[in-house]
């Protein structure tokens, strides 16, 4: 990790501290560089649907195995080309916080053959990364989701908490140190 990065996470841990601060959008706002300015905050975390994703094996599943995390969650088509350009990005994030507290959760939804799926991962070394389908873009539909990519955070207790519409450099300093503000609020 560069030193510049460590920089920008160490500050963004620190306001994290002061809870009153971290919570203010403002301030998260105030992190957002790049990319990150299409992220949209909001004022209140707002509920999903629960709905019943497929995985690369064929099971069942479902975003309430992420209950407890805090959650980037991509929906993505493997026709999409801002989708196969954020790719790698969300395949570094979850390579760098993934864990006990944080996962990405890469969907795609509609028509995406598994083989495309694993062969689109193969070409990007996507090896980080879920290969969920939303098939009947039923999620993406009762989420409305109107284009792709669009990147959803959601908070420990499942619930949307900003979402942008578009690309980004998911493991680039303002990401980091946005989620870094999340996480320690």
């Amino acid at each position: 990790m560069s030193f510049l990065r460590l920089i920008v996470l160490y500050t963004a841990l620190a306001l994290g501290a002061n809870t009153a601060l971290a919570a203010d959008t403002g301030t998260l706002e105030a992190l957002r560089e790049g990319g990150m300015k299409k992220l949209n905050f909001h004022s209140q975390a707002q509920p999903i649907p629960e709905a019943v994703l497929i995985d690369e094996k064929g099971h069942d599943r479902g975003l309430s195995e992420h209950g407890g995390k805090w959650v980037v969650l991509n929906f993505w088509a493997t026709w999409c080309p801002p989708c196969r350009h954020e790719m790698p990005s969300l395949d570094a994030l979850q390579k760098t916080l993934g864990g006990g507290d944080f996962a990405v959760v890469t969907v795609a939804t509609g028509r995406n053959a598994p083989a495309a799926i694993d062969r689109l991962f193969a070409e990007l070394q996507i090896t980080q990364l879920p290969r969920w389908r939303d098939q009947d873009s039923s999620l993406a539909r009762r989420m409305g989701i109107m284009g792709l990519p669009v990147t959803v955070i959601l908070n420990p207790q499942g619930q949307e908490v900003a979402r942008m519409q578009g690309d980004a450099e998911w493991n680039s300093d303002s990401a980091l140190a946005i989620l870094a503000a999340l996480m320690n609020d």
